[in-house]
């Protein structure tokens, strides 16, 4: 996988052509930070903005066990480490969404050159909302590279927004963390596919597959489509209907500042339903979780973004799993193939089933638990995806 460094390839082209070749570009140059200024269109829905969300990650509120999120740092480093989709001239942003007092930002750096935000290395970051940095300065980076991100936080900053496990390592003051504190999204200008974002439980997160391996199948559907930009909103035990004190706001709850907040969004791909079955209080009425869909497809088209539903997978096995919650399941699944509920439907449950026992996964895509797929079965849900329905 490339380096991040100061310069690096980039193509803006046809989706088809992504495959030809990538040329060389220009370095920012230094009077590119006026960009930052916000434009008519750089919001999110339909794809009107130059810019697309290449990594992301949705927060939640940190509790008594999460010991760094919960305590804050005081003169603290948080180094993260990013596994890009898209390539191209990199802003950052930053999220304090569930914060009660404001928090000091910088200095960062980005693929070692240094961020800034309206010309300046520090800014702060109010309590409740996001900050967006300039476009950093001599900085292009390539489709499916890596970078790297060092924030200093003067603090102390108070409890963290952060997001508990992106199965990749990162670290804090020294210390390696699979957590993200306060970063939660790199924007580039290079996106020429389509710009999803995966509103997602664990199984888009990444629960199944080894950290640092980058096969999660929000990252294997990336790869998939040479240009893409693809926003990987999962969080595991993420319900969407419900929300829980560990596992975050429901789906419905984040829709707004998860997703309708990125810009250049094209389409949502909502992957979510198998919590609010399995974790207590189950929710055993399928009519319930079909209107939860039905809302945020609202929402999504109201913003100009095209939907795409994932039926539920199997999960016997699972340590919760019940015949009746599976004939529930069945019954969503059902709705959501056949009621023109979504623009288009990636079917998950048929991609990953078992043909002789389909309320469980295909062993081979197993990875162990009865529910969360192995790496193998993260690539069975990324080929599910249509590329068609994502334009």
């Amino acid at each position: 996988m490339p380096e991040v460094t100061g310069r690096g390839p980039a193509r803006r082209g046809l989706l088809t052509a992504a495959a030809a070749g990538v040329g060389a570009v220009a370095v920012a140059a230094p009077g590119a930070r006026a960009e930052a200024t916000p434009r008519k269109g750089d919001g999110g829905g339909a794809g009107r903005s130059r810019w697309a969300t290449s990594w992301a990650t949705a927060q939640t509120a940190p509790t008594e066990s999460d010991t760094v999120a919960a305590r804050g740092l005081t003169d603290g480093v948080f180094t993260a480490v990013l596994r890009l989709s898209a390539g191209g001239q990199v802003r950052l942003r930053y999220g304090n969404a569930f914060g009660a007092v404001p928090v000091l930002i910088g200095p960062v750096t980005a693929g070692g050159r240094p961020v800034t935000f309206g010309g300046k290395r520090q800014e702060w970051l109010a309590a409740g909302a996001s900050l967006t940095s300039d476009p950093v300065d001599a900085l292009r980076v390539p489709a499916a590279s890596r970078l790297t991100v060092e924030t200093r936080l003067p603090g102390p900053t108070g409890p963290l927004s952060f997001h508990r496990n992106t199965h990749a390592s990162h670290t804090v003051d020294g210390t390696r963390t699979t957590s993200v504190f306060l970063l939660t999204g790199v924007e580039v200008t290079g996106a020429h596919g389509p710009v999803v974002a995966v509103l997602g439980d664990s199984v888009a997160e990444g629960v199944g597959t080894p950290d640092d391996a980058d096969l999660r199948w929000p990252d294997q559907l990336a790869r998939r489509l040479p240009g893409s930009a693809v926003a990987n909103l999962g969080v595991s035990g993420n319900r969407l209907l419900l929300d829980d004190a560990r596992f975050g706001p429901g789906g419905q709850a984040r829709f707004d500042r998860d997703v309708l907040a990125l810009p250049g969004l094209r389409t949502v791909l909502v992957h979510l339903g198998i919590n609010d079955l399995q974790q207590p209080p189950a929710q055993t009425d399928p009519a319930r979780v079909l209107a939860g869909y039905r809302q945020l497809v609202l929402r999504a088209r109201n913003a100009g973004l095209r939907t795409v539903g994932s039926t539920i997978t199997p999960f016997e096995g699972w340590i919760r799993w019940t015949p009746e919650q599976d004939a529930v399941r069945q019954r969503i699944n059902r709705a959501v193939r056949t009621g023109r509920l979504f623009d288009a439907v990636a079917d998950f449950d048929g991609a990953l089933r078992d043909p002789a026992r389909p309320s469980r996964l295909l062993p081979a895509f197993d990875s162990g638990d009865g529910l969360h797929p192995n790496p193998s079965g993260h690539a069975a849900l990324a080929a599910a995806v249509d590329r068609r329905h994502l334009l």
